[in-house]
């Protein structure tokens, strides 16, 4: 057997694989997320850590002893460490958008153009190197002790291994990586006068990173995408990964490195090794639906509330929803967008509401897919995951929304599931990954656009994109009213 494990924003899910590319356990604990402040989120890293042991325990408890170990996680988290490994405060996590003016101060220091050249991306407030200014600006005594920096799942491998280490794919999220040569970028770290020897080697995804105590090889792992995107086999251009998670994903694997000139998407390191994957990012996906939830029908079943959305046709007779509940990243980068209802009639029930917030949700989505395609990636099909994937409804309007077949598979957790099969590979498993995705990953079904609904979903789209500027410009804080559509 080997463990994958993903230590999410709500828990760590864990799976163990067989040689077979079989699920023979699975294990999840949850913990919670803290909002000290309207825009903020923060975890304890030891939260992370007791919960991966947990898991950890109740699969070995199953399965045995596992003969390698693949991390996946949060991606963008800032973890600031002592001398002694220990957190210098709570996490700052991948959704926290305080450090807007942060973000400003770095491109007023390189130029938007000569990060995007750097670095691969614009600076956008879930990302860490802003959060480092945010914390040498706000918490001085604090940062002035920081002797380490890691991100989610590797501050668990120095629980678990002893080892500082990073990969790749997480690191490109990180605003302080060269993705073009995939190593640390001396030029961003001196501009923004932050000492690389915070950050450990960045390895690729594959490779062994450090051992237990019992010597368990423990995989460098990747970001969440990146393995997730391995777990439902998207390796290569013509595919995309398609997550309607608590937030929504468009990931695209690129033929070679080019990042998108307007930073509009991401451009990072794939967990194939030297390669290279396109991403827009989307804040509030499958979140906003249960945020709806938990307002109109505390309590009840969500399957209930689709029901009642699914008697209403593509379109919801113009009510169109813009989902951007946190602040949004892509197509707009900009921590103070917020959501909308607009067209509202009387004729409008709960049902209807629900309805337009899938639609709006796969509205964001195509905003992203549209990028991913103008920047050159090459997208055919998707592969749909995720918690909103459950969903035959949701399916079937991202199919039409995106007008691209989709393909669910039986990798119910994704992302831990990659990461099982980096391990798999570096143990002897498989040659590689896509011999370990040809074995693993197990089709389910195909979701087809349905041709009669695709105008009308045009349509919502133009409404869609519409409303962002418009919103805008009645919105004093809004960082981008100008952004064009794509």
């Amino acid at each position: 057997m080997v463990i994958g494990l993903d230590i999410g924003t709500s828990g760590v899910k864990g799976v163990a694989v067989t040689s077979a590319g079989r699920v023979a356990a699975r294990a999840e604990e949850g913990y919670a997320l803290s909002v000290p402040r309207p825009g903020w989120a923060e975890q304890e890293p030891e939260r992370w850590w007791e919960a991966t042991a947990g898991v950890l325990e109740r699969l070995c408890g199953e399965v045995g002893r596992p003969v390698g170990i693949g991390l996946s996680g949060q991606m963008h988290g800032l973890v600031a460490l002592d001398g002694r490994g220990r957190p210098l405060r709570p996490a700052i996590l991948w959704n926290d958008q305080r450090a807007s003016a942060e973000c400003e101060e770095i491109e007023a220091t390189f130029g938007a153009a000569e990060l995007v050249r750097l670095t691969g991306n614009r600076a956008l407030a879930g990302f860490t190197a802003p959060k480092l200014l945010w914390m040498r600006r706000h918490e001085p005594d604090l940062y002035a002790r920081i002797a380490a920096v890691l991100l989610p799942k590797d501050y668990v491998r120095l629980r678990l291994c002893g080892e500082y280490a990073h990969d790749v794919s997480d690191a490109s999220g990180t605003l302080l990586f060269d993705v073009a040569a995939r190593t640390w970028s001396a030029p961003v770290a001196d501009g923004l006068e932050i000492p690389l020897e915070w950050f450990a080697p960045a390895l690729e995804s594959g490779a062994v990173a450090g051992h237990t105590a019992d010597g368990i090889p423990v995989v460098a792992g990747a970001g969440d995408q990146a393995a997730g995107a391995v777990g439902v086999g998207v390796l290569a251009p013509g595919v995309a990964s398609v997550v309607l998670g608590t937030s929504g994903v468009v990931f695209a694997p690129l033929a070679s490195y080019r990042p998108d000139p307007a930073g509009t998407s991401h451009t990072f390191c794939h967990a194939v090794a030297d390669t290279w994957h396109g991403m827009g990012v989307m804040l509030s996906a499958a979140g906003s639906l249960q945020w709806l939830a938990a307002i109109l029908a505390p309590g009840a079943d969500i399957g209930a509330l689709v029901a009642e959305a699914a008697r209403w046709e593509p379109g919801v007779e113009g009510l169109t929803f813009l989902p951007y509940l946190a602040g949004e990243r892509t197509p707009h980068a900009d921590p103070h967008a917020r959501g909308v209802f607009a067209g509202l009639s009387l004729r409008h029930d709960r049902g209807a509401l629900v309805r337009a917030v899938m639609e709006g949700v796969c509205a964001g989505l195509r905003d992203c897919l549209d990028l991913m395609r103008s920047s050159g990636a090459t997208i055919d099909a998707g592969v749909l995951s995720g918690g909103g994937a459950r969903s035959d409804l949701w399916a079937e309007i991202a199919a039409g929304m995106l007008e691209l077949p989709l393909t669910r598979t039986d990798a119910a957790d994704g992302a831990a599931f990659g990461a099982a099969l980096l391990a798999g590979v570096s143990a002897g498993f498989w040659r590689d990954l896509t011999e370990a995705t040809a074995a693993a990953v197990r089709p389910r079904d195909t979701i087809e656009p349905v041709a009669a609904d695709v105008p009308r979903y045009r349509e919502l789209q133009r409404r869609f994109r519409a409303l962002y500027p418009a919103i805008s410009a009645v919105s004093p804080e809004s960082a981008n009213p100008a952004v064009p559509a794509p």
